[in-house]
């Protein structure tokens, strides 16, 4: 992406949020590899190959509940949510989880990640869910800023505990 203001600045009037294709992996992976290290899955604590390969291919299998879209301006991806749609027990219709949410470090303040939530409801709204829900970290202040615009928060922490 150009580094002149004026393009950064006008990215969100050129920029698509779609559905993710086959033929975007190339331009998908460096975003999802830096969406990984951001969370500090880099290194000796990388996500195994085969995960990334399992979750690629998940995305393409219209029997996953799982859904990836990807923000893209002049051919470049820009940005990627991925969300996956599950039953709950305090409600009639499914709720999306938003499980990743990345924007490019050049691309970031432009409203990408703005434009991609936006999307991931619109998807959601369109599959009958009645929420969508996301966590993210308490130091996480970028995202943070942006999500108590567009969302509630709950209050509520997260625990979780690895069987395998």
């Amino acid at each position: 992406m150009s580094d002149d203001p004026r393009h950064r600045a006008d990215i969100i009037h050129r920029l698509i949020v779609r559905p993710v294709r086959r033929t975007d992996y190339g331009r998908w992976r460096p975003l999802w590899d830096g969406y990984n290290h951001f969370y500090g899955r880099c290194g000796p604590t990388a996500l195994p190959e085969q995960i990334t390969a399992t979750t690629w291919e998940r995305f393409h299998d219209p029997a996953e509940p799982i859904c990836a879209l990807i923000a893209e301006a002049d051919a470049t991806i820009v940005g990627l949510a991925h969300s996956l749609y599950h039953r709950s027990t305090t409600r009639l219709h499914d709720v999306c989880y938003l499980q990743d949410l990345y924007t490019a470090e050049d691309a970031r303040g432009l409203g990408v990640g703005r434009r991609l939530i936006q999307a991931v409801y619109a998807a959601a709204q369109h599959q009958g869910s009645s929420r969508v829900y996301w966590h993210t970290q308490t130091t996480n202040q970028a995202g943070r800023a942006l999500y108590d615009q567009i969302a509630a928060h709950h209050g509520f922490i997260v625990y979780t505990h690895d069987l395998k």
